[in-house]
């Protein structure tokens, strides 16, 4: 049967979501509690892989096993051999056509940006940190230039090894929460860095260093390094991914 599973995790203690063999993944310890109750070997799959340090609500795998186990069982067997950082927050059958990166339709990534003057001693992992007051009206204006279907080239890490940097954005927005900036966007798909490079371009012109037509421009160029700095991991989410209803996940 194939299963299909939402994960959650801190990712301050690990190298990211995909397998290393010199440093602790989410991948990984996934895996291992997975075939600790299944009695075999088994791999998964993923909606997206993330960064060292990026969290995840709503990270989607899916696995396949002979296992005859009920989802109960699954549910409560799994996260009794996570760590503490990590749990399957539920898990169901799902078709054999179904993949939890293949499948998607869409995205949602969350970027949290604790914007004082002091640097916050709870947030440390779970936030990125601005002490210079962020304009979050620049912030908007200038993501409007970067919603649609568009080449992001200036905003891909180096080492991206997407074959097209061709992707579409259908939402962007950033908002104020009390001392919290947050923004939220929505894509077909991203490209390495993509979310923290669209961050830290917005963040600069919330700054006020640049115009919101910057955004534009930036894009225009198609230039990594006319794009300005990379924000830092911990602000990250992989919030959640949209399938076909079909699949009711």
């Amino acid at each position: 049967m194939k299963f299909a599973g939402i994960v959650e995790y801190d990712g301050s203690d690990f190298c990211g979501w995909q397998r290393q063999s010199h440093a602790p993944s989410v991948q990984a310890a996934v895996e291992k509690a997975i075939s600790q109750v299944a009695n075999h070997e088994t791999g998964i799959a993923c909606a997206g892989r993330t960064d060292t340090g990026v969290h995840a609500l709503g990270q989607v795998i899916h696995f396949e096993t002979n296992a005859q186990r009920e989802l109960r069982s699954w549910l409560l067997g799994v996260n009794s051999n996570l760590p503490r950082s990590v749990v399957l927050r539920s898990i169901k059958p799902v078709p054999e056509d179904f993949h939890a990166r293949f499948s998607a339709l869409s995205r949602s990534y969350r970027y949290i940006i604790s914007n004082e003057n002091v640097r916050p001693a709870l947030l440390a992992n779970r936030a990125a940190w601005e002490y210079s007051p962020l304009d979050v009206g620049l912030m908007q204006a200038g993501a409007k230039f970067l919603v649609g279907e568009h080449d992001f080239t200036s905003f891909r890490a180096l080492a991206c090894q997407a074959k097209s940097p061709v992707r579409k954005i259908s939402r962007l927005n950033v908002q104020r929460e009390g001392k919290l900036v947050i923004i939220d966007v929505t894509a077909n798909a991203f490209l390495h860095h993509m979310v923290r490079n669209l961050a830290g371009v917005l963040m600069s012109i919330g700054k006020k260093e640049y115009s919101p037509e910057w955004a534009q421009q930036v894009l225009i160029n198609r230039d990594r390094s006319c794009a300005g700095v990379t924000a830092q991991a911990q602000g990250l989410y992989f919030v959640s991914v949209q399938y076909d209803p079909k699949y009711q996940l």
